[in-house]
């Protein structure tokens, strides 16, 4: 049976709807006909809203029922759910059609958090399980890695930035949860350990600490809070190497194949989310054998434990060498 039209659910976050991008982009080119629609919320709209293999992006701002009689109306033949929640739950009830969704993987990760030794974690990738669930509409995984699609006005001209260089590091001091963010300390060490220029990125949110590593490096681009996330992923788009611990901007270097430095403190790459389809010169920093981590599959206003090793204990001495 030709399918007419099939509905993606993401809600959040940069990076998880990053992830999705792959499952988008062949859902397009081989169900030839069928208009590919796409569910998120409108904080997030910039990330998509520029892919041309969406036929139509539906948002809403603080509930999924906002856009409830909006998709029932499309009449979908399908759903894919690679959010997998009570709320992507809620509407596919409420749209009463097909859907198939992945596996979050929960159970495997509670083991690996509460139960430091016992390793039942899959070694695959969440784009991969991601694809396990369109397959059986027949849509299968290019290996063409992700997509990230920006218009011209959002275009940064680096050189108006860094004009004495046509190399510099992209350094990224945000992140969701404090204990996936490098710390202050660290980018100290970071940035006294490279001599191409850098570029800070992050949020708002992140300026302070920003502005404290400029205090100590004039010499740094500080645009934390400067730029739109799809400006940020202009200059990440134009570096030489990208320094970043697990955020929504990794992803996103990832689908500009970008040399990557993937920096993890409470987290792992092994529950699923590393950088996809990596360059052979990308590198993952990271302290294994602590009889903490993975403290939790998200992260903490804190340290639980107080000491952050995860994340002070990395040596950043190597990128003297970083060219």
């Amino acid at each position: 049976m030709k399918l007419k039209k099939i509905l993606i659910i993401r809600f959040s976050s940069i990076g998880d709807i990053v992830l999705t991008t792959p499952v988008i982009r062949c859902a397009k080119a081989q169900l030839k006909g069928t208009e590919i629609h796409y569910v998120t919320k409108e904080a997030f709209k910039s990330i998509l809203e520029h892919n041309p293999n969406i036929d139509k992006l539906h948002t809403f701002k603080e509930d999924v029922s906002e856009v409830y009689d909006q998709l029932k109306a499309e009449n979908f033949d399908v759903v894919i759910d690679l959010h997998k929640n009570l709320r992507s739950l809620r509407l596919k009830q409420k749209l009463g059609i097909k859907s198939y969704s992945f596996n979050k993987i929960n159970l495997q990760k509670f083991v690996a958090v509460n139960f430091k030794q016992i390793n039942k974690l899959p070694d695959r990738h969440i784009v991969e399980r991601y694809f396990d669930a369109i397959a059986p509409i027949g849509v299968t995984n290019d290996g063409k890695g992700l997509d990230h699609f920006i218009n011209n006005n959002d275009k940064v001209d680096v050189t108006k930035l860094i004009p004495s260089s046509s190399k510099f590091v992209a350094l990224v001091a945000g992140g969701s949860y404090f204990t996936k963010k490098i710390p202050l300390n660290k980018l100290v060490e970071i940035c006294n350990s490279l001599s191409l220029p850098i570029i800070v990125l992050g949020g708002k949110e992140d300026k302070t600490i920003a502005d404290e590593l400029q205090k100590q490096f004039p010499q740094i681009i500080n645009a934390c809070g400067q730029y739109s996330i799809n400006q940020s992923a202009s200059i990440i788009e134009q570096a030489e190497w990208v320094i970043t611990s697990d955020t929504g901007l990794m992803h996103i270097a990832s689908a500009y194949d970008k040399k990557i430095i993937s920096v993890w403190g409470n987290t792992i790459p092994e529950f699923g989310m590393g950088s996809y389809m990596p360059q052979a010169e990308n590198k993952i920093l990271e302290i294994k054998g602590l009889s903490c981590r993975p403290c939790s599959k998200l992260g903490y206003k804190r340290c639980p434990k107080g000491h952050f090793k995860c994340m002070n204990d990395i040596n950043y001495s190597f990128l003297k060498d970083l060219k």
